[in-house]
């Protein structure tokens, strides 16, 4: 199962829009994703006090994240940068085991021309850093403001076609690594 992470808690995010889209393009390939959308962390995750202790209301999501075969981050760009939001739900995860050698594929997007780069590539090192399994193709979405319709699906053809390809082939990088035999 893969965990599709909406990488912002921003109501009504195109990021949400996206993910919902990437979650669905999973399912239609016959493979089991669930979504995650940072809106949903606990309000008691914020507290000070989480950094010591996380809050019981945490532990699902942290369990979640432990049992799934791969994680799918589709993130938006916020000045030149991923959401904070993103990076304390990473540093609340349990390290190292969250993200150890699990694979990790991300998908950028952003009002701007370069679809959401700096934001994909400063996770990337922190995925890396936490010894994630990087797949290496990413999708970039510019312009997203005109790129989704009203229904949330993609308008360009082309592009659509590049995230569809991009997410089946991390859905088959999952399947290969969890397959790889135990050294």
């Amino acid at each position: 199962m893969i965990l599709v992470i909406a990488a912002t808690n921003r109501p009504g995010s195109n990021t949400l829009r996206v993910a919902r889209l990437v979650r669905a393009m999973l399912a239609d390939s016959g493979c089991e994703a669930e979504l995650l959308s940072l809106e949903e962390l606990p309000q008691s995750l914020f507290d000070p006090s989480s950094y010591a202790e996380k809050p019981a209301a945490f532990a699902a999501i942290q369990e979640k994240v432990l049992a799934m075969d791969g994680v799918l981050v589709v993130t938006p760009e916020y000045n030149g940068s991923f959401p904070g939001v993103m990076k304390y739900f990473l540093d609340m995860l349990r390290f190292p085991e969250s993200l150890y050698e699990k694979p990790a594929a991300f998908i950028g997007l952003a009002a701007g021309r370069w679809g959401g780069l700096r934001s994909v590539e400063q996770l990337e090192m922190i995925f890396q850093y936490r010894n994630a399994h990087l797949y290496g193709r990413r999708v970039l979405l510019p312009g997203i403001d005109s790129a989704l319709d009203s229904d949330g699906a993609l308008v360009d053809p082309e592009l659509a076609s590049r995230v569809r390809q991009a997410v089946h082939g991390f859905a088959l990088f999952c399947h290969r690594l969890a397959c790889e035999p135990e050294k």
